[in-house]
C-alpha cells in the first residue's frame, strides 16, 4: 500500500458462507468510499486473489474450511505487512479466543457478526456502524470533523513537574490488544499503585484478554467484578458491555460496574472511568491514552488535567488509530506524547516517587502470586 490516502477503497470479503459474502458485498458497496467489493469463499481463493486485486483492506472470516482465517492471515501478512485486515468473527469463546490470536499475529482489528436472530436489518446496521468506520479509519479516509473542536479548558496545571501517582488509567481501543501486550508486561511486579483498564471490546472478549494479559505480566490481570477493592499491584479491565467505574468507601477504593447508556457510542467508555476517579484521587492520577478510534478519553484527560493531574498520550507513529490519543493531543491535553515502546517504561518512571511517600497507619504489607507464572508480588493496602 502507498501511504497516500485512497479516495475510494478496494475491498476483499474472505468468508465461507455466501449469505455473510451477499450482505457485506451489498453493504459495503452502497457507502461512497468504496468502490469495489471482491469476494473469495476461503483463505485459499483469497491469496490468490490478493495478489492481483491488491485490495486497500479485507474483512476476513475466523472460521472456514479449506484454509481458516488464522491460516490465511499469517500468509496476508507474508504479502503484504500493512494492509488493514479485520476480523469478523463470531461473540462467543471460540470465536474471542480466535480473534486475539489473530490480533496477536498482525491482524488490524475486528468486527464480531450479528447473530443470526437479529435478522438480515441488524446484520446490515452492525456493518454500517461498526464495519465501515473501521475500514475507512484503518485506511486514514476521515470520517467525521466531529472531534476537531478545541475544548474549553478552564484550569491548566501550574507546572509540567508529574504530581504523586496513586492510579493508573489507561483508556484504548482499536489496536488495544497488542498494544497493552506490549505495555502491562512492560510493568514492575513492584509497581506501587493499581492500574485500570477500559478497552473497547464486547463480553467474553474482555475476559480472555484479561487471561492473556495475566499469563504474560508481572503484575495480577483480572476481569473487573462489581465490589473489587482497588489495591496496588494489581490491573483490573473493564468487563464488556458494562461501565467501570471507582468509589471510595472509607480508606478503600472499589469497584463500581454499571450498565447506563454508552458514552461516545461505548461501554464501557473511557470517559466514564476518568471521570469517576477524579473524586476519589484528585490530581494523583496518571492517565494513558494509548490506540483508538474516535475521541472517548478526552473529556475525561480535560477533567484530569483540571485537577492537575498528568496525560500522556500514544503518538501517532506507532497507533494503528490515532483517534483516541490525537484528540488528546489536538486539545492540548498531553504532558508527553511518547512512542508505545516508551510508555510502559514512562508509566514505571513516573509512579517511583509514590515509593517515598509515607505509610499511613493502618497500611500493611502483603504478598500475592500471580497464578498464571508463579511470581511473588509485593504491595500494601
Amino acid at each position: 500500500m502507498t501511504s497516500n490516502k485512497p479516495k475510494s477503497l478496494r475491498i476483499l470479503v474472505v468468508d465461507d458462507a455466501i449469505v455473510v459474502r451477499r450482505v457485506l458485498s451489498a453493504v459495503l458497496a452502497d457507502d461512497p468510499a468504496i468502490s469495489e467489493v471482491h469476494t473469495a469463499p476461503n483463505g485459499r481463493v483469497a491469496l490468490q486473489k490478493f495478489t492481483t486485486l491488491r485490495p486497500d483492506a479485507v474483512v476476513l472470516d475466523v472460521e472456514m474450511p479449506v484454509m481458516d482465517g488464522i491460516t490465511t492471515l499469517r500468509e496476508l501478512r507474508k504479502l503484504d505487512t500493512k494492509v488493514p485486515i479485520v476480523m469478523f468473527s463470531t461473540l462467543t469463546e471460540r470465536g474471542a479466543a480466535a480473534t486475539l490470536e489473530a490480533l496477536a499475529n498482525g491482524a488490524s482489528d475486528y468486527v464480531t457478526k450479528p447473530s443470526a436472530s437479529g435478522g438480515i436489518r441488524a446484520a446490515q446496521e452492525r456493518i454500517r456502524g461498526e464495519l465501515i468506520p473501521k475500514l475507512k479509519a484503518l485506511c486514514r479516509v476521515e470520517i467525521s470533523p466531529r472531534v476537531t473542536r478545541r475544548l474549553p479548558l478552564r484550569a491548566q496545571p501550574a507546572t509540567k513537574r508529574p504530581p504523586l501517582i496513586d492510579v493508573v488509567l489507561i483508556g484504548v481501543s482499536t489496536g488495544g490488544p497488542n498494544a497493552l501486550a506490549q505495555v502491562i508486561p512492560s510493568l514492575p511486579a513492584d509497581l506501587p499503585v493499581p492500574v485500570l483498564i477500559v478497552q473497547h471490546m464486547p463480553p467474553v472478549f474482555t475476559k480472555m484478554l484479561a487471561d492473556r494479559l495475566n499469563a504474560k505480566a508481572k503484575l495480577r490481570v483480572v476481569e473487573a467484578s462489581h465490589g473489587d477493592q482497588v489495591t496496588p499491584g494489581g490491573v483490573w479491565i473493564a468487563p464488556g458491555d458494562y461501565h467501570m467505574t471507582v468509589a471510595r468507601q472509607g480508606r478503600a477504593v472499589h469497584v463500581r460496574l454499571n450498565q447506563d447508556p454508552p458514552v461516545n457510542f461505548c461501554r464501557p467508555a473511557v470517559d466514564v472511568l476518568f471521570r469517576s476517579a477524579v473524586p476519589v484521587y484528585g490530581g494523583r492520577i496518571l492517565a494513558v491514552v494509548l490506540t483508538g478510534m474516535g475521541s472517548d478519553g478526552c473529556r475525561g484527560c480535560q477533567l484530569i488535567k483540571e485537577a492537575n493531574g498528568y496525560v500522556i498520550a500514544q503518538d501517532e507513529s506507532t497507533s494503528v488509530v490515532w483517534g483516541m490519543p490525537g484528540a488528546v493531543v489536538q486539545h492540548d491535553l498531553a504532558d508527553e506524547v511518547l512512542p508505545l515502546q516508551e510508555i510502559g517504561p514512562a508509566i514505571a518512571r513516573l509512579v517511583q516517587p509514590r515509593r517515598a511517600a509515607p505509610a499511613t497507619a493502618n497500611r500493611a504489607e502483603h504478598t500475592t502470586r500471580n497464578p498464571s507464572n508463579g511470581r511473588t508480588l509485593s504491595f500494601s493496602r
